[in-house]
């Protein structure tokens, strides 16, 4: 993946958007993941099969219409994207962020912040009034979603992995 040189665009994503998607979905992993979760879980999530099992996924998602799904686009790639819809698992909360990830190249530049803020904006669009997410206990974003005014509350385990609700429960109080 290249380096951005301009500064990204922040778009709905389309369904040709899925094969960019995938990359920064598994490579982002990789760059935020290495050494803080058990490898072979590591290796299994970035692989190729992984990969192709995103890409499918995405165009299915994206097609499919029902999340909001944004990207930020810099010099014609996908740097970054981010999806969210309605609450999985989070009592209390009507919407949920299920990804944000960006390529490292593409951190430090408010283009994470950008992305929140603008499917923060879709579900608003939507009459969402809340929302939550997990992040993995270890990830270093923990600290950056507390930053945009993210609350902890509630944990859940899954084998080794711990992960950490934090929510908005106006989304109006996003920063």
């Amino acid at each position: 993946m290249p380096t951005p040189v301009s500064p990204p665009v922040i778009r709905a994503a389309t369904p040709a958007d899925a094969p960019g998607i995938a990359a920064v979905h598994v490579q982002s992993w990789r760059e935020t993941y290495a050494g803080l979760i058990p490898a072979d879980f590591l290796d299994r999530m970035t692989g190729a099969e992984a990969q192709a099992r995103r890409e499918a996924f995405w165009a299915q998602n994206i097609t499919a219409g029902q999340d909001v799904v944004r990207v930020a686009e810099a010099d014609g790639t996908v740097v970054a994207f981010a999806s969210a819809g309605e609450a999985r698992d989070h009592p209390g909360f009507d919407s949920e962020l299920f990804t944000l990830y960006a390529l490292r190249a593409a951190q430090g530049h408010g283009t994470g912040r950008a992305l929140l803020h603008a499917v923060a904006a879709a579900l608003r669009e939507r009459g969402a009034r809340s929302m939550a997410l997990w992040v993995l206990d270890v990830n270093p974003t923990r600290d950056w979603y507390a930053r945009q005014g993210g609350v902890e509350g509630g944990e859940k385990c899954e084998g080794d992995l711990r992960e950490l609700r934090l929510g908005w429960a106006d989304l109006g109080t996003l920063r």
